[in-house]
C-alpha cells in the first residue's frame, strides 16, 4: 500500500510503500497533549518503509513502560508527524491526520482507554485496551 503525507505548511514531506501493522485510537495523556484533542488517531508502519523529507525536531518522551517514545514533529508549523517507541522498535507510528489521503484509515483497536476521555463514546468493532496490547 502506498501512502504519502506531510505536515501542515508542507516542509516535511514523507512516503512509505507497506501495509500498516496496525491503525489505532490512543488515548494515552501524552497523545492527549501532542494531537491537542481526545485522542491520536495512529498508522503503524515498518520503520524501514518509510522516507522522510525535510527536518523534523525530537522530543524525547517515555512511555507507562518508562522506555523513550521520540515524538518527531515540524519545527515550523508544529504538525505532529510520526513517534517511534523503544517497546516497538521496528514500527514507525504516523500521525493519520498527516497523510494525504486518510479516508482509507479504519481504525481496529483503541488503546489506553483507562485515560480516554469520559465523554468518548466510539463505539463499532473496535478491541479495547486498558493500556498498550502486548
Amino acid at each position: 500500500m502506498k501512502m504519502s503525507g506531510g505536515c501542515l505548511c508542507g516542509k516535511v514531506r514523507y512516503k512509505a510503500d507497506a501495509e500498516p501493522a496496525f491503525t489505532g485510537v490512543c488515548h494515552c495523556r501524552n497523545c492527549q497533549k501532542q494531537a491537542g484533542s481526545a485522542f491520536s488517531i495512529v498508522v503503524a508502519i515498518p520503520r524501514a518503509a518509510l522516507s522522510l523529507e525535510g527536518s523534523l525536531k525530537d522530543y524525547v518522551d517515555h512511555g507507562d513502560s518508562g522506555k523513550r517514545v521520540l515524538r518527531r514533529f515540524c519545527p515550523e508549523c508544529g504538525s505532529p508527524i510520526v513517534s517511534e517507541a523503544e517497546t516497538i522498535p521496528d514500527l514507525a507510528i504516523i500521525k493519520a491526520g498527516t497523510l494525504d489521503d486518510a479516508s482509507w484509515v479504519k481504525p481496529t483497536m483503541e488503546i489506553y482507554c483507562d485515560s480516554a476521555q469520559p465523554w468518548v463514546a466510539l463505539g463499532g468493532s473496535m478491541q479495547r485496551f486498558e493500556k498498550m496490547p502486548g
